[in-house]
């Protein structure tokens, strides 16, 4: 079965609600997450391949978590959000085997225990801030904002978790988006493709990258990618707009455009802000019957 939904998501952590009761002024942000997770939940996926830009990197490689389970924790202002996912060995085997496949470097990253059963891969707030909208929140059914203890069997779909490295060539990001369509085609069952992305850090003066004029400009050319259906222009992109804007979520979308090469959703452009430093955008891609 081919790929049922995808996304493009922030991971901008306080647009979590657990986490801030503003958002750090995102709330146009947290909205469109709580519409992508509702998005997310009708097209009902078993697995969620999450591509991410902060996870366990392999110099010269797109690192795959060869684990049983990842897990992690967001600590801010007081405030805490666990999480702790299955993740999904067979499909993981599959992605790995179709990138190598097409010459694509693969990683498979453990970490602790020797055997993929004892195995847990740290999360980080790049995997948890989507996921979190997207079925594995750790709220307990109506209580409001309390917190649940972090259960074994999580119920929200397992996953599959992927980190490329920015020394390999654009071209190549799209070659391994290609190859997950390809392994979830096989596989058979309903599988979501998630690009965790947030675009230019130097809005803002005061933000640990400081400012460049040209946050604002890729920010844009990044919006109209997204709205125009048309992510491969991002393969463009001149080097050095890249490096003074200091995007992250250049190589997650190239990922995307190749799974939107094999697979024809839909694009959704739900929200674009940046209220603080950085830029977060959200979108949504669906069946083009649905």
């Amino acid at each position: 079965m081919p790929i049922v939904f995808a996304a493009i998501a922030p991971h901008g952590f306080p647009i979590i609600p657990r986490m801030s009761d503003d958002a750090e002024g995102a709330l146009a942000t947290r909205a469109a997450m709580e519409e992508l997770g509702r998005r997310c939940a009708a097209a009902r996926p078993e697995v969620i391949v999450l591509a991410g830009p902060h996870g366990l990197r392999v110099e010269g490689a797109i690192c795959v978590a060869g684990t049983a389970r990842a897990a992690g924790a967001l600590r801010w202002g007081g405030r805490t959000v666990e999480m702790n996912v299955p993740v999904d060995q067979s499909l993981t085997d599959a992605v790995a085997r179709a990138a190598r496949a097409r010459q694509i470097p693969v990683a498979l990253a453990g970490f602790a225990g020797n055997r993929r059963e004892q195995s847990v891969l740290p999360l980080d707030w790049g995997a948890i801030t989507p996921l979190w909208f997207l079925g594995h929140d750790r709220h307990v059914p109506g209580q409001g904002d309390v917190l649940a203890p972090v259960p074994e069997d999580d119920p929200g779909p397992p996953v599959v978790l992927v980190t490329p490295s920015r020394s390999l060539s654009r071209t190549t990001m799209v070659a391994f988006g290609r190859a997950v369509a390809q392994a979830a085609a096989d596989d058979g069952r309903r599988v979501a493709f998630v690009a965790s992305c947030d675009w230019s850090h130097t809005h803002r003066e005061d933000g640990p990258y400081g400012a460049h004029p040209s946050a604002a400009e890729v920010d844009a050319l990044v919006v109209a990618a997204v709205r125009d259906e048309a992510l491969g222009r991002l393969i463009a992109l001149p080097e050095e707009k890249v490096d003074t804007s200091a995007i992250d979520g250049l190589w997650q979308a190239l990922m995307l455009e190749g799974v939107l090469t094999e697979v024809p959703l839909r694009g959704d452009l739900l929200s674009y802000e940046a209220p603080t430093y950085y830029g977060m955008l959200v979108a949504s891609y669906t069946g083009r019957d649905t």
